[in-house]
């Protein structure tokens, strides 16, 4: 995902983005939920608050404002690429989740190994055991 956006030239946001912590905040379980967390809708309007203009682009006096700073809320996002930015970051953060969840599961795996012993080693304990029952 870090090469895709590298390749189409859009930015990897850090973990503590705005857009990224509100996502996290939200928890979503479903796809049809991360959809609904219309950060595009938010992004471009924070982008027409600071340029000053509604949604048309048009500034309080009528006139089409000129695309120059605070014209988006990043300066590398045209509104075009937002949504494919949102998507690309958001399923960043859902695969560094996974990575740090695998992590702690090998980690507990190997400490149960080092504790108990590996399978082999659990079923040679039961059959001597079970050898060396009065019958």
């Amino acid at each position: 995902m870090t090469r895709w956006c590298r390749q189409r030239g859009l930015p990897q946001w850090e973990p503590d983005h705005p857009a990224l912590m509100r996502l996290k905040a939200r928890r979503c379980s479903t796809l049809d939920e991360f959809r609904a967390a219309d950060e595009v809708r938010r992004e471009k309007e924070s982008a027409e608050r600071q340029n000053n203009t509604d949604k048309h682009g048009l500034t309080r006096t009528g006139k089409k404002a000129s695309g120059g700073v605070g014209a988006s809320p990043c300066s590398s996002v045209s509104p075009k690429d937002l949504p494919a930015v949102l998507a690309a970051n958001g399923a960043l953060t859902l695969l560094n989740l996974c990575i740090y969840l695998l992590d702690r599961q090998l980690k507990a795996q190997a400490s149960a190994f080092e504790k108990d012993g590996g399978f082999t080693e659990r079923l040679y304990g039961r059959r001597t055991a079970r050898r060396q029952a009065p019958k």
